[in-house]
């Protein structure tokens, strides 16, 4: 069996409904990623997944995921890793994109990093680190974690430069499963929100 990767991206925060950029700072879900969380495991515990027996699971440390995957149902199978943590945007920190284009015109994070944070080369890295990962053995992963990390590890499940995640957007609490076809690593569904009704 090919290995698959299901990503859940965490529920709804004050921060992340703002279009702020939430790296490393511990932003908790607002009520509404926690009832997305809940409704997530759900799915996840129903056919056709039924709950993913079999599955290693991963989560990223900060509370917005771990607590989404507490949610789920999958915290007591999740070990926490601090390489599914979300881009540190160093100095852009809680700036929604428009405010770093009023400064920054033209910028891109997927092409020019971020000042005193990662540069694509490091997230780069880091998703590369979650891809071999995911392909070490015979067994399925969930993780859950944040939109830029996960949006990277779209794009190198596919082989493709960082540059291609500005181009699959994620929603929160979404779900997505990379997987294969025809041999090659692919997309099997992506930004899935079904579950939310």
């Amino acid at each position: 069996m090919a290995p698959r990767i299901l990503l859940a991206r965490h529920g709804q925060t004050r921060w992340s409904l703002a279009g702020k950029h939430t790296g490393r700072t511990d932003v908790p879900l607002l009520d509404e990623g926690r009832r997305g969380a809940k409704l997530l495991g759900e799915r996840l515990h129903r056919p056709p997944f039924a709950g993913l027996p079999g599955t290693e699971v991963r989560t990223s440390p900060l509370v917005r995921a771990s607590e989404t995957c507490e949610l789920a149902g999958f915290a007591d199978r999740a070990t926490p890793w601090d390489t599914l943590q979300e881009w540190d945007y160093g100095a852009y920190e809680g700036l929604t994109p428009d405010e770093i284009q009023a400064v920054r015109p033209g910028w891109l994070i997927w092409r020019d990093g971020v000042p005193d944070g990662e540069s694509v080369a490091e997230v780069t890295a880091r998703a590369d680190e979650i891809v071999a990962w995911a392909r070490s053995a015979d067994r399925d992963v969930l993780v859950f974690a944040h939109g830029h990390i996960l949006r990277a590890l779209g794009a190198r499940w596919l082989g493709l430069p960082l540059d291609f995640a500005a181009r699959i957007r994620l929603a929160p609490t979404s779900l997505s499963i990379l997987s294969w076809a025809y041999g090659a690593p692919a997309i099997d569904s992506w930004n899935d929100r079904g579950h939310m009704g």
